[in-house]
């Protein structure tokens, strides 16, 4: 009786376990479909759009040309040297300067030694007149004391002299010989800086961090003053150098957020309007426009580049638009993740603007209302 019993009781256990197995796997599944983080696609309102080609350029960029004629002795680097502020990037021979820098220190020598003989000079006559000197005095075939105390005195009443006025007289000539003298120092001196300053030009230095884009000279190269040597540049950060029509450049602002592509990467990147120049090319009917580019934006000077911007003569559209962190980059096309019947589905999508709230418009690809997920992980695959 015991041993039906117990057959029973397992019986029933083993049914139980059964009809219950259904009910525990499919709530696991409808959650693998809510685990995601979803965000709806809403509708927005946006106006018309052009896309103007540009070139990519350093954030600044110097030409170094040559300031002393001579022979190149020195150089870097090449394309692609990267230099600290204050490098030398080039070197042209300067011994002829040299030479002459030598020759003017010697001439500083000499006129601050023809200084000094003149204050010395100026000093004798303050102290020790040449009026009161005895062995200057005409005599009589006397001692000379007779003709200081005598002579002198007798020739100033006289009439014939004034040793007061020959005294100032003296004064003002030793004085106009320091005048003199250190003109003269100050020449020689102005001569040993003009030479310092060609010594300093026969060097090419780096005016800030950069790299060396291009150099158009070889050691051993002769150049004249006015020839471009290097080409430097800072290109941490990039620009956008774009030729915007008139009808466009009048709907832009400095500091307006507009998207830009680079021939590079495929990908779709934020540009800053930089500057915007004053006066428009009067054969092109163009207004020169600079944008900023992000810092790491891959790409190099020199790439070609698009810029979206705005039209205001296109009326204004509706279209959808989702959270940025809902697209993907698969290829240069740009993708989502869509919840169709629970399982993910994937859209391509062609975007537009970039909007203020961290949206972004999409022109065609999806439906108002749609649930779109976010950061969809890299392994999602399409209806699974």
């Amino acid at each position: 009786m015991r041993t039906t019993i117990r057959m029973k009781s397992s019986f029933f256990v083993l049914a139980v376990a059964f009809c219950a197995a259904p009910l525990l796997t499919s709530p696991a599944h409808a959650q693998s479909g809510a685990s995601y983080q979803t965000a709806p696609v809403s509708s927005t309102t946006s106006g018309g759009e052009a896309t103007v080609g540009g070139t990519v350029i350093p954030f600044k960029q110097v030409t170094l040309t040559a300031q002393s004629p001579g022979r190149v002795t020195y150089l870097a680097g090449v394309e692609g040297h990267r230099a600290k502020s204050g490098d030398v990037l080039l070197q042209i021979g300067d011994d002829s300067i040299q030479a002459q820098r030598r020759a003017a220190l010697a001439q500083i020598a000499q006129a601050e030694a023809a200084l000094r003989n003149s204050q010395m000079q100026y000093s004798r006559e303050l102290y020790a007149p040449r009026t009161n000197s005895m062995t200057g005095i005409p005599g009589m075939g006397i001692p000379s004391t007779f003709d200081q105390f005598f002579t002198r005195g007798f020739s100033d009443q006289m009439g014939f002299t004034n040793s007061g006025v020959e005294r100032q007289a003296d004064l003002y000539s030793r004085g106009v010989g320091i005048s003199q003298a250190q003109s003269a120092l100050m020449q020689a001196r102005a001569n040993l800086e003009a030479l310092d300053t060609r010594v300093r030009d026969t060097r090419s230095v780096a005016p800030f961090d950069g790299i060396v884009i291009s150099k158009m000279v070889e050691v051993g190269d002769t150049v004249q003053p006015g020839m471009p040597l290097i080409t430097y540049a800072f290109t941490d950060y990039l620009r956008i150098d774009a030729q915007i029509p008139v009808r466009l450049a009048a709907g832009l602002s400095q500091g307006m957020i507009v998207p830009a592509r680079l021939d590079v990467g495929g990908g779709q990147v934020e540009a800053k309007v930089a500057q915007i120049f004053p006066v428009a090319d009067p054969k092109l009917h163009t207004v020169r426009v600079k944008f900023d580019l992000p810092y790491g934006t891959p790409g190099g000077p020199g790439m070609y580049a698009e810029v979206t911007v705005p039209d205001a003569s296109i009326p204004p559209r509706t279209s959808q638009a989702v959270p940025n962190a809902a697209l993907i980059w698969r290829g240069s096309l740009p993708s989502v993740f869509v919840l169709e019947d629970g399982k993910p589905s994937l859209r391509l999508v062609r975007v537009g603007y970039p909007l203020a709230d961290g949206r972004i418009s999409v022109v065609s690809g999806l439906n108002g209302g749609e649930q779109v997920i976010l950061n969809p992980p890299a392994n999602l695959i399409s209806g699974e």
